[in-house]
């Protein structure tokens, strides 16, 4: 099994989107945040950055959404080809009828805890979904540090998961760095978005294959 590595556009020029893109054409994915400064005290984009993304890469995105009555809306980004579509537990109603519709518009569906939410807010449900993402820092923000304390969270989660031999993503998003990277890998995360640790290296392209080298050669199980 080889460690994905999504890098978050969050730290890009997003007034140069084609060319920051291509900076990570190495990826395995596009991670796009999508917050609406109710559900995480920050305001990003939206649908038509989304869309944007999608015209300009071929890699698969990952769309992130910290906004509220995310029943309503992440339809929508499933509808402009989005590949994952990422719901937080926390502002979800109907988790599994969201994760129903996101299949049936032909995305694959993610849910997402933040750090103070227990992994029981959604291990009744987890097999309708293809991702699980842990958040390793407090959503909202770009450049924070890693939450150690979220480690055993992160071994949790994989053991809940190896338990019914569930094929689903196990991706952490939040202060992944070379530093930090590894830690995660061996407590069971297997997709890592990537922010600023690539955006602010000088060559994004060699930061992306570092940490995915490094995260595979640890990888748990």
């Amino acid at each position: 099994m080889r460690a994905q590595i999504s890098p978050s556009i969050l730290n890009c020029d997003i007034a140069n989107l084609a060319s920051e893109l291509q900076r990570i054409d190495n990826a395995d994915g596009v991670h796009v945040d999508i917050m609406d400064n109710h559900f995480v005290p920050n305001l990003s984009w939206g649908l038509p950055v989304a869309q944007a993304v999608v015209e300009n890469t071929k890699l698969p995105i990952d769309a992130h959404l910290m906004i509220t009555d995310a029943d309503r809306w992440a339809p929508a980004y499933a509808e402009i080809g989005c590949h994952t579509v990422t719901a937080h537990a926390e502002a979800t109603a109907a988790p599994v009828r969201l994760a129903r519709e996101l299949h049936r518009l032909g995305a694959q569906a993610g849910i997402a805890l933040r750090p103070a939410t227990p992994l029981a807010a959604i291990a009744d449900v987890i097999s309708e979904f293809d991702m699980l993402l842990i958040m390793t820092v407090e959503p909202g923000f770009g450049g924070q540090s890693f939450l150690d304390i979220m480690l055993p969270k992160i071994a949790q989660a994989r053991a809940l998961l190896s338990k019914d031999n569930l094929d689903i993503r196990l991706q952490i998003d939040g202060g992944v760095s070379r530093k930090t990277i590894e830690r995660a890998a061996e407590a069971g995360a297997n997709v890592f978005v990537a922010g600023s640790a690539v955006y602010k290296s000088e060559d994004a392209h060699r930061e992306i294959d570092t940490l995915r080298e490094l995260a595979t050669t640890h990888l748990c199980g």
